[in-house]
């Protein structure tokens, strides 16, 4: 197994945009969980103001619970504070430019999060931000899902290298993209379950391949979700239709039905394999109701996870991590 061990002069993340998950290094991931542990520990004896006097601005352009509310404890827990507005407070690309934008916005908070829809506007608002820019969620990728969902695998299993997860589903989706490239990057190797609808493109799974091979951590399509599962430690799958593709919900049901998640399902991963899925769920389409509210489900310390990560993560955006056990 392979171990990081890092101090914080070793990793330099103050000032970074984090709008993918290669935007980080694998020991700047590992810097983040690492952290991201220890706050979580933290968390019911004394509260940690790493943050006091600084605010973080949330743009957001689609809805949220977890991603907006866990953002909004995790600065308070830090001591600082947070500002919301929503799309049509804003409407980034369409009110004012996206550089307008995070230019007037640079002068006044200390990082900004935005969720979006599409993602070239975000890569223009970063080039023109003076201050850490972190994506909440785009069209192409959800980096706060993935490095709460390797958290939540670090618990479980003390480690990450030498792992196996199988992605079924919508394995085209941001969410699928974001953890797939961080797993493979902490050594976790990837299986898709996916009819050739939903599978990702050669080029991703080649991208894959190259994020993955310093740990040995490959990536792999299947049509066959038992094929993609067999013997796993981790199941993985979210909702068939993605926000803003409402119109395709039918022709998603249809194709995606042969994988959903059930029992039968779950017992073709190892027998200590877990359930994971990043909410909101829609029990009896994606999984049934008997994973995701059995033993096996993960879910919850999941989207507990993002709290703590998050946390991390701004603090490694916004301090030069003195002090801090990374």
């Amino acid at each position: 197994m392979l171990t990081m061990l890092a101090s914080a002069d070793d990793v330099a993340l103050r000032g970074r945009h984090v709008l993918t998950v290669p935007d980080l290094s694998p020991l700047e991931i590992g810097t983040v969980l690492t952290l991201g542990a220890h706050l979580k520990s933290a968390r019911n004896t004394d509260q940690l103001p790493l943050l006091r006097g600084k605010t973080l601005g949330m743009l957001f352009e689609k809805p949220s619970l977890r991603t907006r509310v866990s953002f909004e404890v995790g600065m308070t827990h830090l001591g600082g504070h947070a500002l919301f507005a929503s799309g049509n407070e804003f409407m980034v690309g369409s009110r004012e430019t996206p550089e307008d934008a995070a230019r007037v916005l640079s002068r006044y908070v200390d990082a900004i999060l935005v969720r979006t829809h599409a993602h070239e506007p975000l890569e223009r608002f970063s080039a023109a931000a003076t201050v850490p820019v972190i994506n909440g969620l785009s069209a192409a990728a959800h980096p706060c899902q993935a490095l709460a969902d390797l958290l939540t695998i670090r618990e479980r299993f003390a480690t990450l290298d030498g792992l196996r997860l199988a992605y079924v589903g919508d394995a085209r989706n941001n969410v699928a993209a974001s953890l797939a490239e961080a797993a493979v990057m902490m050594g976790i190797s990837v299986n898709f379950g996916a009819p050739p609808t939903h599978r990702p493109s050669e080029a991703f799974l080649a991208h894959l391949q190259e994020l993955g091979k310093p740990r040995g951590a490959t990536a792999r399509a299947f049509t066959s979700a038992i094929r993609a599962v067999r013997d796993v430690d981790i199941v993985y799958t979210d909702v068939w239709t993605s926000m803003g593709e409402e119109h395709l919900a039918e022709r998603n049901a249809a194709s995606l039905l042969p994988y959903r998640v059930d029992a039968a399902l779950m017992s073709a991963a190892a027998p200590h394999a877990i359930f994971m899925h990043c909410l909101p769920a829609h029990r009896d389409d994606e999984v049934s109701a008997d994973v995701i509210d059995g033993p096996q489900s993960a879910v919850f310390d999941q989207a507990e996870n993002r709290l703590h990560a998050q946390k991390a993560l701004l603090v490694a955006l916004l301090t030069d991590l003195k002090g801090m056990p990374v």
